[in-house]
């Protein structure tokens, strides 16, 4: 058979194949490629080569300063031997004079750990894995991507599992939350007179013996392991003052979610890391030495500021690495003028920014998710002189009852790179029931910033218009909306105030007022008064308006009065974000002496007046005075520290609290 002119295979010429039958023979046109399937264009001859095939190595995209290439005048080969130069050093036991023998790669990996060539024999010696460190190599997982370490976690971690949704689950361990208590802070010559110590003080003292003892047990800990993961990236999207921090980890789990809420650098940047201003060794399988003094358990979180170090024992919650890091944020930021913030912040599309404070269940991520503005960042900020950038490269929401329809963004972002932490799930469908408290009632997922739509990225933004501080208020007696004197926001700032309910047992209703300073005291360094005078200074020099918002009880306390309706509330802030709640009438409230409007579009007029909206007046009397009272008793623990050279602000401040 002669070749058809469109190219298509023929027979011809009476040639045979195998079995006496007619060979194919194949034609093409001079534009078409055609594949001769009859060699064996297969590079690989293992499987495991093959598997390696299938890997395509990465390579840098991002050239320096626009130029493609090249990347930069370090060899690969002495660059990888600097990477691990540098990350030996960071592993070094401060009793030997060098570092342990540190290689990248998988230990599972044949390629990845150096072989012993007896030059006699040509033979191959046994791989040492015993944990003397100065015979045995500790293969460092240097910066994977969350792929690999989903691979890590699931084959090497019991409790790891891929969901339904991609997200990897994982457990936390015997600690499903942060530790307070265990949270020590070295007191010595920089630290003494710069951080709160005392009453009230999230910062409890430790020695930098008893610091070094602990670094040397986590140290000694993590270099007898077969493998270690390190990360390299940074906190603070504003370039100019960003922070390089390395975490030093003994599972998948903490790297990956470290991944998620550090900012990720490109390969170049990755590329010119170079040695860290920050560490982290994170050996939370291990417990500390009981018998070591200032250790009240086998769980110890330490920090020590001169050293830039942070040592994290007996505990594998991962909360505490975020939080860790963010205490250093608020000691570190002040040092260079930056206000550093436990807030959400958001931006509206005529480049408008708003900051949101608020504490545990006031509606601090509902509100300042927005889908009609960009979200800069869900937790913590920093304030300078270019104006706000966010420190995260990731958010850690809450999961306990969530759903599709309240938080569509959270539950859109828990996907393949999301890590689901203590949370249950189905044994064969792998999907996850939110509602279930069975490990915990604080479920969390931690995921990069980037998996909420409206997300800015970089997350940096101009100066704040409007300071919102949110208050769950269970007494029902603040007003929806407060605007606030400079002296006001610093009071309600120091104070951090919200209400809870007093629990489930039978016949309890009173609300349990709850402060915390600069809402956020558990992560705070400095004396409350410092930070709210930088807030003070930065609001008055970029004229910001500060807002007290109350998401609580209208119209009684709890148990008699009713919630405030989120549509209310968002009434409210929008009102806020456009500016027509500059342009309303205000008047005064008795005790805490507020500004309230008396209209605002969308919103009932009646409740704008607390005490309107109670039909016992008595009542809302006395618990407005009790509430008045609290206040008034949290703020005797800041009235001796005094702000500035005189005491003119100080005195301003109390000024600015209830009176009666």
């Amino acid at each position: 058979m002669a070749a058809n002119g469109d190219g298509r295979v023929s027979m011809g010429n009476g040639a045979t194949g195998r079995n006496g039958l007619a060979k194919i023979q194949t034609q093409k046109k001079e534009d078409e490629v055609c594949h001769d399937d009859s060699t064996t264009p297969m590079k690989a001859q293992t499987i495991d080569e093959l598997h390696s095939l299938q890997k395509k190595k990465s390579a840098p995209t991002t050239p320096i300063n626009g130029i493609p290439a090249p990347f930069a005048t370090v060899s690969d080969e002495e660059r990888s031997k600097q990477q691990l130069q540098s990350i030996s050093a960071s592993l070094a036991s401060l009793t030997r004079e060098t570092g342990p023998k540190v290689v990248r790669g998988d230990p599972a990996s044949k390629s990845a750990t150096p072989r012993v060539v007896s030059h006699h024999h040509h033979h191959v010696s046994p791989t040492i894995s015993v944990s003397d460190s100065s015979l045995k190599f500790t293969h460092v997982l240097y910066n994977l991507s969350p792929a690999e370490l989903y691979e890590q976690a699931i084959h090497y971690e019991k409790g790891s599992f891929i969901t339904s949704s991609g997200a990897m689950a994982t457990l936390s361990g015997a600690k499903t939350g942060r530790s307070p208590k265990d949270k020590r802070v070295v007191r010595d010559e920089t630290t003494e007179h710069d951080l709160w110590w005392g009453k009230g003080s999230p910062n409890i003292e430790m020695d930098e013996h008893t610091f070094m003892v602990n670094r040397e047990r986590a140290v000694d800990y993590l270099n007898s392991l077969d493998k270690v993961f390190v990360n390299d990236q940074f906190l603070n999207w504003d370039p100019q003052n960003r922070i390089k921090v390395r975490i030093v980890s003994a599972r998948a789990y903490h790297s990956l979610f470290m991944h998620n809420m550090c900012i990720r650098p490109t390969p170049e940047e990755l590329e010119n890391f170079g040695s860290p201003d920050f560490t982290i060794y994170n050996a939370g399988q291990f417990p500390c030495n009981r018998y070591t003094h200032y250790m009240t358990s086998s769980t110890s979180i330490d920090l020590n500021l001169a050293r830039r170090e942070m040592v994290i024992l007996g505990t594998q919650y991962a909360g505490e690495m975020k939080k860790g890091l963010f205490s250093v944020m608020h000691y570190l930021m002040p040092k260079r003028q930056i206000l550093s913030l436990h807030s959400g912040c958001n931006m509206g599309k005529d480049g408008d920014v708003a900051l949101f404070f608020g504490l545990s269940g006031t509606g601090k991520t509902t509100l300042s998710t927005d889908h009609n503005r960009y979200l800069i960042g869900d937790d913590e900020h920093c304030w300078s002189d270019t104006g706000v950038s966010n420190i995260e490269g990731g958010c850690y929401a809450k999961c306990i009852d969530l759903s599709r329809e309240k938080e569509p963004d959270i539950w859109n972002a828990i996907k393949f790179g999301t890590v689901l932490e203590n949370v249950v799930f189905d044994e064969h469908t792998r999907e996850v029931d939110y509602s279930d408290k069975s490990v915990t009632e604080n479920t969390r997922a931690a995921y990069p910033i980037e998996y909420i739509p409206n997300a800015k990225i970089p997350c940096v933004a101009s100066h704040p218009k409007n300071v919102i501080l949110l208050a769950c208020d269970a007494f029902g007696v603040l007003p929806p909306v407060s605007k606030l004197t400079l002296a006001q926001t610093m009071y309600h700032f120091i104070s951090g105030y919200t209400a809870l309910v007093a629990g489930t047992e039978e016949g309890i209703k009173e609300p349990q007022a709850t402060f915390s300073a600069c809402f956020g005291a558990a992560f705070i360094m400095l004396h409350p008064t410092k930070y709210a005078a930088m807030l003070a200074a930065k609001m008055q020099k970029h004229g910001a308006t500060g807002w007290l918002v109350n998401t609580g009880w209208s119209g009684g306390r709890y148990g008699s009065g009713s919630r405030i309706k989120l549509a209310y509330t968002r009434k409210i802030i929008d009102a806020i974000h456009s500016g027509s709640l500059l342009k309303a009438e205000y008047k005064r409230t008795e005790v805490f002496g507020l500004e309230i409007p008396t209209e605002i579009e969308g919103v009932p007029s009646e409740i704008l007046e607390p005490m309107n909206t109670w039909s016992d007046k008595k009542a809302y009397k006395e618990s407005l005075l009790k509430l008045g009272g609290l206040f008034k008793n949290n703020f005797q623990g800041f009235v001796a520290h005094k702000i500035g050279k005189d005491d003119k602000l100080t005195d301003e401040i109390l000024a600015a609290g209830p009176v009666f």
